[in-house]
């Protein structure tokens, strides 16, 4: 993690490479302009393969550019999360994945129940007590819930009451310590 940390940080500081001095003088980019906050900078970083513990300063014992630079990585380095996974052309409207309807089972509670995977394939080779370990239900993991929410709409999400539901006992969490 922090080698792969390390090599992006040199990467994004490599286009700094050739100003990082000039900063260290107090000169702006070849327009003889000292900079704020520079002016007692007395050596520039080192950048590339020979980064020290991130945060670390220079010899001279004042803040380097890496120093600045630290602060910002979290937003850089950040995934883009999509929020919807499916939506209208048209309107934009949030749009329910078919599948999801299908292959799964929501709970009031907001935890899915799925199959487990591969319980209609090659039943001829399996053994009846692995067919009968494929045919129970499992809860998805806390990601997969969400999802799963993502790919369906709040009509999805709602509470129904169907006669002789067989999984009513499961709607509810009971026993929860908070």
């Amino acid at each position: 993690m922090a080698a792969a940390l390390r090599g992006a940080l040199a990467g994004l500081l490599r286009p700094l490479g050739s100003w990082a001095p000039r900063a260290a003088r107090g000169v702006g980019a070849g327009r003889g302009v000292p900079l704020r906050g520079f002016g007692r900078l007395r050596e520039a970083a080192p950048l590339g393969k020979g980064l020290g513990p991130l945060g670390s300063l220079p010899a001279g014992g004042f803040p380097s550019v890496l120093g600045r630079v630290t602060p910002l990585l979290p937003t850089i380095l950040q995934q883009p999360v999509r929020t919807v996974t499916y939506y209208s052309l048209r309107k934009g409207k949030r749009k329910t994945v078919k599948a999801v309807i299908d292959r799964f089972l929501r709970l009031h509670n907001g935890l899915w129940v799925r199959r487990k995977s591969g319980y209609k394939k090659k039943l001829w080779k399996k053994s009846s007590a692995q067919k009968k370990r494929l045919r129970e239900m499992v809860l998805c993991t806390r990601t997969q819930c969400k999802l799963l929410d993502k790919m369906t709409t709040s009509f999805w999400k709602r509470r129904n009451w169907y006669v002789d539901d067989p999984y009513q006992k499961y709607h509810d969490r009971t026993n929860l310590r908070v």
